[in-house]
């Protein structure tokens, strides 16, 4: 499948998980830190999965707002959406690591099953849901 690209950004990293990374722009620039639960100091900073769960919650709430935008919901995006991601990192059982994710949407004052239906939708034009497709298993919930 193609995409037709209409932003690209680079980042580079340093160091592992103990080190740092920043993106080409300048905008982004990191100190990482291996959280002591995966066996390291854990320390003031950051780390791939802080940053992909930060990534992945502010991008679905963008897919929602786009399905919203297109009249495929009833479902009204206020300022007071939120979406609460969990990235969770672990051995896999074939080998190596793997994560999962769980994304847990609140509307307020929204009729659950519309925004359930909003946030389905929005998990079909979601890059993140898309690149992760089959690869992560991702639990969408309403709060």
């Amino acid at each position: 499948m193609s995409v037709n690209v209409l932003y690209t950004i680079g980042a580079t990293a340093t160091g592992g998980r103990d080190g740092s990374a920043k993106t080409s722009d300048g905008a982004l620039d990191v100190t990482l830190s291996t959280p002591k639960e995966l066996g390291g100091a854990g320390g003031a900073g950051n780390n791939p999965e802080q940053l992909f769960a930060a990534g992945y919650a502010a991008c679905f709430l963008g897919a929602m707002k786009f399905v919203a935008s297109q009249g495929e919901s009833s479902v009204e995006i206020t300022p007071e959406t939120t979406v609460s991601s969990e990235v969770g990192i672990g051995p896999r059982s074939e080998g190596g690591f793997g994560l999962e994710v769980s994304l847990t949407v609140s509307v307020p004052g929204a009729d659950k099953d519309a925004v359930q239906d909003l946030i389905e939708k929005a998990h079909q034009v979601c890059p993140y849901s898309n690149a992760t497709r089959n690869n992560i298993d991702v639990k969408l919930s309403v709060d």
